[in-house]
């Protein structure tokens, strides 16, 4: 039976079950004002969820910065299905959960973990998880399940949220976000009129009805509770009053009223009732006991309908909750939070134990403090950093010592920076900053608001800032004012030209004069390098940057060392041309991301191991992650980073795609203050242009890229030096390019690598003459010929051709436009395949066309799950890589099965093949 006047909402909810029921997954928020039927729904939702597992939590506001605590309260029941994830995530939920792993992790693993442990426990049969008032559910709970909601799709799983909206319409949290809603608005007057008449006794005047409908806006709440407090004078002549207050005040204001009614021993116990979160009867009896209160003190509350006490403490509503404790003086709360501070188990229930004494706390007390430090500690090994943050905030209010509060404060801003509260942060970093400062307190205070700068935005800003903090913790740490150093020369890299004959320049003066440690880390050699290239040049760096690389390559090297430094050292090994230890580098980043749950940093390390991918020629491999890397920013909720995606289109040589990820690229660095944007950008349109032949527009791009460089930086300005000495070539003013070769061979000639020698090489052949040209050409093919660079190889024989045909030497050239041309088609670098097709044309070949290659009916994640099929990935490890399920996976891959006419993973790879998406 539906709810009275709720038809179309109960239509709704049956349409979600019958799909769940059938095997499909839906997410649902019901969002409306308080009183407006949401719960009443819910409860309508799981009556119909016949055959169901259903799992159930209401978010507490006084529990709101208690770690996980509402998924603790949801996934407990389930837990016997987590057997059956992978051992990362297994261990993650566990941790979140306070269920004995010790491992941090981040949250989008936890979540990725509530996303299996759902999908396993829901093939014995579907799964209903209702989450009641969400808008107080503590941050990390929600942001773990609105993810998981967003995840969902072939499970038999349903989340449905109800959450409140403001007084002014508008959502009151962030979350959750991105998902189907079905607004829970006022009933329809005639439902309203029947409800009323429904609970009032008779007489009564329609007019006064007809008022308190409209006051109530059809709120059910509302209309039962003012039909409460009316009198029978007032409902039978209508000579009331109305009310200016909003309704939700008013509601308030009945219950208020109500509670004040009551005996003052139901109401202290109320008051505990209201500031536990728990529901546990046996502690609200033991703190009844503590306070002196007896046990029939709850019977007017129960008489009066605002409480209930059986298996749990319930609250009639909500706002009966609320009402109840705010009522209360600030005295009262206090000695209510401090007797269940004493009735709440330290060894069971630390964290809950700390947070009541903390509220029951009328002054600083360091013995509160100190206990909320060692909560915020294991809130934060659990990785539940806004949590962290929240203890170590109220540790910090409770300090009574005043540099010992400095030092908390900071530490609070630590854990408020690391769960994305830039403001927060600020704050606390200002009250560190009250009290008298020492050198290195200034210092490591500076060095927080440097890294809040780089994450807002990778601008001029953080650099300046980090190398101020740097020259301020060189007289006290100088290993971490070493490290700091390292931090200026990486932020300036993303701020662009600017900044680097200012703050780079400094901070490798600045670093060449700290003493590098007897024993170096690998860090401090990196340092050194970098130091020296920046201030004597590329050649007298080369030795000290390849013993970084070999530091950083050894198997005994720190993976946590290896997950802040790994970006950097595969920039040094493009700078040094060494691909054999990119390509080693980048899986080894990749692969202490992956292990180390750090999904915020995942798009950057996949973004380095699709520039292998590119450089190798296995574009489709290098299209799959830049895929990747959309899919895991749009689950973590971050702008992805654009570079991987550019690099693949201008390869391919698709010129839509490239111009609109350029120009996207530019606008979003334009934003954040970046100058590596643009950089990026110019040399893909570049690469671009040059494939497409068109090298006007190529040498402009590459110009733009490389104008602004006081010096040959690393990797992809180098490349535009490359991109313009081949454009204005090709364009017909070789002379153009000679001050780009100069600056090109500083870096080529010393690093010495096969990859260097060989590009340099083509790129003198391009502006040489006669036999010397033909000379470099062959060593540019002999030399890329020993790499697995294979992009850059065929380039070499299509320019090589072209200069032959030029030659007259027809047959010549087409041997070397071939190898080019099926190099090219191998690879679907489409731009440089027609570029050498044309060239073919002249010499008089004709030019076979290739058919398309498998797999482009795949939608772009069919595609994904195809390539981590061939990697031997199994279905868990792929829901992991495409934050999906392993249903879902199941699904996608017999959609695949039939879509390419294979039944097996076994045929599956050998009909798609490398190579393919």
């Amino acid at each position: 039976m539906s709810v009275p006047g709720r038809g179309w909402e109960c239509g709704q909810l049956d349409d979600l079950v019958g799909a769940v029921r059938g095997g499909a997954s839906r997410a649902l928020v019901l969002r409306g004002e308080p009183g407006a039927g949401k719960t009443t729904l819910l409860d309508y939702l799981v009556g119909r969820a016949r055959g169901f597992r259903v799992v159930r939590v209401t978010g507490v506001q006084s529990e709101m910065e208690l770690v996980f605590a509402g998924l603790h309260q949801l996934c407990r029941p389930m837990m016997h299905g987590i057997a059956g994830l992978p051992a990362v995530q297994r261990d993650a939920v566990k941790g979140a959960l306070g269920l004995g792993s010790e491992r941090a992790p981040d949250g989008t693993l936890v979540a990725l973990g509530v996303l299996g442990l759902f999908s396993e426990v829901a093939r014995d049969q579907p799964l209903l998880c209702v989450v009641d008032d969400a808008q107080w559910l503590d941050r990390a709970s929600m942001q773990v399940l609105a993810f998981t909601a967003r995840r969902l799709l072939a499970e038999s799983v349903a989340v449905v949220f109800a959450t409140r909206v403001t007084g002014d319409g508008l959502p009151g949290t962030s979350e959750p976000a991105g998902l189907p809603e079905l607004p829970v608005e006022g009933l329809p007057d005639h439902d309203a009129q029947v409800l009323l008449r429904s609970v009032l006794p008779g007489p009564w005047d329609t007019r006064v009805l007809d008022r308190i409908v409209a006051e109530a806006r059809g709120n059910p709440l509302a209309l039962l509770e003012l039909a409460k407090t009316s009198t029978p004078l007032e409902l039978a002549g209508g000579y009331g009053l109305p009310s200016v207050r909003p309704v939700t005040d008013r509601i308030k204001a009945t219950y208020v009223a109500r509670v004040a009614g009551l005996p003052p021993q139901t109401r202290r116990l109320l008051l505990a009732a209201a500031a536990d979160p728990t529901g546990a009867p046996a502690l609200l009896w033991l703190v009844a006991e503590q306070l002196g209160i007896g046990i029939d003190a709850s019977a007017p509350a129960v008489a009066a309908g605002l409480l209930t006490i059986d298996d749990r403490v319930r609250f009639f509503h909500p706002m009966v909750r609320s009402a109840v404790y705010w009522a209360a003086s600030d005295e009262e709360r206090r000695s209510t939070h401090r007797a269940l501070a004493r009735a709440t188990d330290a060894a069971v229930d630390p964290d809950r134990r700390a947070w009541h004494a903390a509220h029951g706390a009328s002054s600083p007390n360091e013995v509160v403090a100190a206990e909320l430090e060692r909560s915020a500690e294991r809130a934060r090994r659990r990785g539940g950093c806004a949590a962290a943050a929240a203890f170590m905030a109220r540790a910090v209010e409770l300090t009574p010592q005043s540099a010992h509060r400095q030092m908390r404060a900071l530490a609070a801003a630590r854990a408020a920076h690391e769960a994305g509260h830039p403001e927060t942060t600020s704050k606390l970093l200002s009250i560190a900053e009250a009290g008298p400062l020492d050198e290195r307190l200034r210092g490591e205070i500076d060095l927080m608001r440097a890294r809040i700068a780089f994450a807002r935005n990778r601008g001029r800003e953080a650099p300046v800032l980090l190398l101020r903090a740097a020259d301020r913790l060189a007289r006290h740490d100088v290993a971490l004012a070493r490290d700091t150093y390292l931090e200026v020369i990486d932020a300036t890299i993303f701020a662009g030209p600017h900044a680097y004959g200012r703050e780079q320049c400094e901070a490798a003066r600045a670093a060449r004069c700290t003493p590098t440690p007897p024993t170096p880390r690998p860090t401090d050699l990196l340092l050194d390098g970098m130091a020296l290239r920046i201030t004597e040049g590329h050649a007298a760096a080369v030795p000290g940057l390849r013993l970084a690389l070999r530091a950083f390559h050894e198997p005994s090297h720190c993976p946590e060392e290896g997950l802040r430094r790994l970006w950097l050292i595969c920039l040094t090994a493009v700078g040094l041309w060494d691909q054999e230890t990119l390509s080693h580098l980048a899986a080894r980043y990749l692969h202490f991301v992956r292990e180390a749950g750090r999904i915020a940093t995942l798009p950057w390390a996949l973004t380095m191991r699709c520039v292998v991918h590119v450089l190798d020629g296995e574009l489709a491999e290098a299209a799959s992650l830049a895929a990747e890397v959309q899919t895991v920013s749009d689950a973590v909720g971050t702008a992805a980073p654009l570079y991987a995606a550019l690099f693949v289109a201008a390869w391919r040589g698709h010129e839509a795609e490239c111009v609109d990820l350029s120009k996207r690229a530019d606008e979003g660095a334009a934003r954040r203050g970046e100058g590596l944007g643009p950089v990026v950008g110019g040399w893909a349109r570049a690469m671009l242009y040059n494939s497409l032949g068109r090298y006007e527009e190529a040498a402009e791009a590459a110009s733009t890229a490389g104008r602004e460089y006081h010096q040959p930086e690393m990797g992809v300005p180098t490349w535009s030096l490359v991109e313009y000495i081949e454009a204005t070539a090709r364009g017909g003013a070789p002379g153009r390019a000679l001050d780009a070769l100069e600056r090109l061979t500083e870096v080529t000639g010393p690093s010495g690598s096969d990859w260097a020698l060989g590009i340099e090489a083509r790129c003198r052949a391009l502006l040489d003459e006669g036999a010397e040209a033909e000379s470099q050409y062959l060593k540019a093919i002999d030399w890329l010929g020993r790499t697995g660079i294979r992009g850059e190889l065929a380039r070499a024989h299509l320019l090589y051709g072209e200069w032959l045909r030029r030659k007259r030497r027809r047959q010549a050239a087409r041997e070397h436009l071939t190898t080019a041309h099926e190099l090219f088609v191998r690879m679907s670098m489409e731009g440089f395949s027609q570029r050498a097709a044309r060239e073919l044309a002249a010499t008089g070949e004709n030019v076979r066309k290739h058919a398309d290659q498998t797999g482009n009916e795949l939608t772009a994640q069919e595609a994904q799950v195809v390539r981590l099929v061939r990697e031997g990935l199994t279905n868990a490890e792929i829901a992991s890589r495409l934050f999906i399920s392993p249903r879902t996976v199941e699904w996608h891959v017999s959609k695949v099965f039939v879509k390419l006419g294979v039944t097996s993973r076994k045929q599956l790879r050998a009909r798609t093949g490398r190579g393919t998406g």
